[in-house]
């Protein structure tokens, strides 16, 4: 789902640079992770945040940036009796801390780990800050024995996302989240790391075929 870039965004300009380390001074959107962020891309970020299905499981399906626990994963006293961690077959998957906290979350994760996880469904702490080129093991920077997200993690969906909504969820992320400290366990998956899950005639091809494809057709 792709979302408009719109003047709306700009009701975020509430948030201070000074609050969340963002400069102003760059108009559009930095497609690439090596300026610093805006806060009209941080104002996207939020937007996507918001509208992409991350608080069903990384805020406790609260979409509230209110809530002291916002984007922080897992709580046992919360979470178990509403049914998490998830149960994938033998193994559990715990909904990570997104808040960019330094020991618990994704403070030490790169902007571009946080694109990759996206885009290609690699665990951003198990694949190197690099710029990737392909989805086949062992070619353009993909590792050839690749970590994947575990299945409840929607990144096939999010993969088909521009470029710059991607940039502008780990902007958010990075830049737009205060940091909060909360140790989630980690998620057990199978010795293959969910490769054989992630296959194109399981998930679909990427990039999407163009439009319109056999089963599309513009009916104006």
């Amino acid at each position: 789902m792709r979302t408009r870039r719109t003047s709306g965004a700009r009701v975020l300009a509430v948030l201070t640079t000074a609050a969340i380390g963002v400069t102003t001074a760059v108009a559009g959107f930095a497609d690439l992770p090596d300026g610093p962020a805006t806060m009209e891309q941080v104002a996207l970020g939020r937007q996507l945040v918001l509208t992409s299905g991350c608080v069903d499981c990384h805020s406790h399906a609260k979409a509230d940036p209110n809530d002291p626990q916002w984007l922080s994963g897992f709580f046992k006293e919360r979470d178990e009796p509403a049914g998490l961690p998830f149960q994938i077959g033998p193994f559990k998957t715990y909904p990570r801390n997104l808040t960019p906290d330094a020991t618990t979350g994704l403070g030490r994760i790169s902007a571009r780990q946080i694109f990759n996880a996206l885009r290609w469904g690699l665990k951003p702490g198990d694949t190197p800050d690099m710029v990737i080129t392909s989805n086949v093991p062992g070619q353009g920077n993909f590792p050839a024995a690749p970590r994947y997200l575990a299945i409840p993690m929607p990144w096939p969906l999010f993969r088909h996302k521009p470029d710059s909504d991607l940039w502008a969820i780990a902007a958010y992320l990075k830049h737009g989240v205060k940091p909060i400290t909360n140790k989630v366990p980690d998620s057990e998956g199978p010795p293959d790391f969910w490769a054989s899950d992630y296959t194109a005639d399981k998930i679909g091809p990427f990039p999407a075929p163009a439009f319109p494809a056999a089963s599309e057709a513009f009916q104006p």
